[in-house]
């Protein structure tokens, strides 16, 4: 579905017009303040429900829970979607739609919660960065001798796409901590190349991005070529007892704590 918005009741209806050739959906004719509103709206909405599964996630890690559990069961209630907690927001327009609908009544309403999920989205980066610091802590591990292995730089998965990369602000928190980062990403050029040369000798690989290419990986190979068998999972992707049967120890959103 789609809100098109005019400056004219005729100009909108000629915008309805146009879409009728592309769009097999609902189209709403507007005017363009509404459609504005609209658009930064939906994508505001996102943002705010992203960052209260993130923060139910930071309360799951705190209390030792698995927040994957958590979210399965309270989706049961009726008329609850909540959302998929992970290592942060990147792309185009929820870092940026969330801002320009806050922006419009700057002057006029005190602002709070857009403003707040913002921030708790923003600082998943960070979050990754220093669990990884901390499990690698816990392993007996010097951080900063540490030689750690990303896998996915793209904002989004199975896409090359890298506007605000996650990523990106992750590695620039973690940079100055550890010795050395590896960034893979199969879709992203110049991060191309072997994921098991890319994890050889390291002491920690970080799971960034959901692509499909990390769906089968061989853990008991990674095993036997990195250094230290240490999983950090940002996105809840890996399946925690395959991951835990080929000996790694794993760290995830959600989880904190490795989970015997």
């Amino acid at each position: 579905d789609r809100a098109c918005g005019g400056g004219t009741p005729k100009a909108a209806a000629a915008m309805v017009a146009l879409y009728r050739n592309i769009v097999d959906a609902e189209l709403d004719a507007t005017e363009i303040i509404t459609a504005e509103l609209v658009k930064t709206a939906e994508n505001a909405y996102r943002d705010v429900q992203i960052a209260f599964a993130n923060e139910v996630a930071k309360i799951c890690e705190a209390n030792n829970a698995d927040v994957w559990k958590v979210r399965q069961l309270v989706n049961k209630s009726p008329s609850r979607n909540m959302h998929l907690p992970g290592a942060g927001v990147g792309g185009h327009c929820i870092p940026k739609d969330p801002w320009l609908l806050a922006y419009s009544a700057r002057n006029q309403v005190d602002l709070r919660l857009i403003p707040a999920a913002r921030a708790v989205n923003e600082s998943m980066p960070e979050h990754i960065a220093d669990m990884t610091a901390a499990a690698l802590t816990k392993a007996g591990l010097v951080v900063s001798q540490a030689r750690v292995g990303v896998l996915g730089y793209a904002y989004l998965e199975n896409s090359d796409d890298t506007r605000h990369s996650p990523t990106a602000s992750m590695v620039a928190r973690l940079h100055s901590a550890v010795s050395e980062i590896t960034i893979h990403d199969p879709w992203v050029r110049q991060y191309q190349g072997d994921i098991y040369q890319a994890a050889e000798n390291k002491h920690a690989l970080i799971l960034m991005v959901k692509h499909d290419a990390y769906r089968n990986l061989d853990f008991k190979r990674l095993k036997e070529i990195m250094r230290v068998p240490l999983l950090i999972d940002g996105r809840g992707f890996f399946d925690l007892a395959k991951v835990q049967a080929a000996g790694f120890i794993y760290w995830g959103v959600g989880r904190g704590q490795p989970i015997d």
